[in-house]
């Protein structure tokens, strides 16, 4: 699909029309994730910095569109991460609550759901850009470009300490966990860091000790839990601590990090990186977003939800602070007329300074938001951010890297789509 070509068609259809006196006063916004279960901490968090954020915004009477202001009420369905539920609660949200803009997690529960949404043009934000192609106009990933910021940590451990020279990977079997796995492959063939070995587990979680075992059998200088669960991430780091692993420790999330600090010791989990930042840390302070207030934001969050900050607690906020921008600019709640708004800038600020539209080469489609992001490390017990990597500069010098892998591991959009038909025909047939 031509995308621009796409957005110029959405800017000349009613040149983007106005929100009239007939759109009622409230403006539901829907949150589809799992809010328990084993996917909880990249859920519920979520919904939590989100009514932060809707709370702030209604304190001030809402959003401002067309000389109006209109409160905004988060409409949440708990999907436990199980596609079926994720089905019926898609419905209830665009049918009873007549919700505006649909956040949700993606990965292994949109499939069964993108159909309706783009039926319907409903503008609907992931945190997964590895949901994305020409198929789905309105599925945006404006905030998270999972797992693509993952090399940046990578990138940045080569360049400051080279003697690191061999990784062993593992990564869960499923929407999450292989798109990650191929964007650390990349990175480590960029960075010139050999992976000696890879372990690839259920989903549903595996023996954390085998796994770190297996992983340390060729002797590696860095283990990586890719984007593994929050579960999984602190049995592979407790094993890995019991196993007496002295080398570097690597993941794309690491929630709850003082718990494992106090699990295993603070010598142990020094030097641990990672890619997801405590909102009070210093590199932040100029950073444009949440009001210019990323700080406040982290110790509201805090008040409310004391220990319960996780690697998605601010990013459905951020989105709904990106789309609030887009709709006060088109004076609409329109997909077309929001979608058309956020496009036609090009550039737009997401949580860590100003991104770009990308895509197309790995996705199909210009959907996914790409600027900065952080490279975080354990130190003295505190997430700390020690660089803001360029995700651009790096597709540039590699991007072809990544699509191999991507490839390799069948995550590309049409390798996707070639499946999800498959299964498709495989289910009318039945057993």
């Amino acid at each position: 699909m031509n995308t621009g070509s796409f957005v110029q068609r959405l800017a000349l259809r009613g040149a983007l029309p106005r929100l009239t006196a007939g759109v009622a006063d409230t403006i539901g916004v829907g949150f589809l994730a799992p809010l328990s279960g084993q996917v909880e901490s990249w859920g519920l968090p979520g919904l939590n910095g989100c009514r932060i954020w809707a709370d702030s915004i209604n304190r001030s009477g809402g959003l401002s569109i067309a000389g109006q202001r209109h409160p905004v009420r988060m409409v949440p369905f708990d999907c436990r991460y199980d596609s079926r539920l994720a089905l019926d609660g898609v419905r209830k949200l665009v049918q009873d609550s007549d919700v505006k803009l649909l956040l949700t997690l993606g990965g292994d529960i949109l499939p069964p759901i993108i159909d309706y949404l783009t039926d319907r043009k409903l503008l609907t934000a992931t945190l997964l850009p590895s949901d994305l192609s020409p198929d789905t106009p309105y599925l945006i990933a404006p905030s998270e470009t999972h797992p693509v910021y993952n090399v940046t940590g990578i990138d940045w451990l080569a360049r400051t300490r080279p003697e690191l020279r061999r990784i062993a990977l593992c990564a869960q079997t499923d929407a999450l966990g292989l798109p990650s796995l191929a964007t650390y492959r990349a990175a480590c063939a960029a960075a010139g860091i050999e992976v000696v070995r890879e372990i690839r587990y259920d989903p549903q979680g595996g023996d954390a000790a085998e796994i770190v075992a297996a992983m340390m059998q060729d002797a590696p200088d860095i283990l990586c839990w890719c984007t593994s669960y929050t579960p999984m991430v602190h049995a592979l780091t407790e094993a890995a601590h019991a196993a007496d692993f002295r080398g570097q420790l690597v993941s794309c999330t690491l929630d709850a990090y003082p718990q494992l600090i106090a699990r295993t010791s603070p010598a142990f989990m020094e030097g641990f990186v990672f890619q997801f930042p405590d909102f009070d840390d210093p590199a932040l302070a100029e950073k444009a977003f949440f009001f210019n207030r990323p700080k406040d934001f982290y110790l509201e969050y805090q008040r409310h939800f004391p220990g319960s900050w996780t690697a998605v607690s601010w990013e459905y906020a951020a989105i709904l602070d990106i789309w609030r921008a887009a709709v006060e600019h088109a004076g609409s709640v329109s997909s077309l007329s929001v979608l058309a708004a956020m496009k036609q800038s090009g550039v737009v600020m997401h949580a860590f300074g100003p991104a770009a539209w990308w895509g197309s080469e790995v996705f199909g489609i210009d959907n996914a938001l790409i600027g900065d992001w952080p490279v975080v490390r354990i130190q003295d017990g505190k997430a700390r951010i020690v660089e803001f990597g360029s995700i651009p500069a790096w597709l540039e010098q590699h991007g072809p890297l990544l699509r191999a892998q991507m490839v390799e591991l069948g995550q590309m959009w049409d390798q996707r789509q070639a499946r999800a038909v498959r299964d498709a025909a495989t289910r009318r047939v039945g057993p």
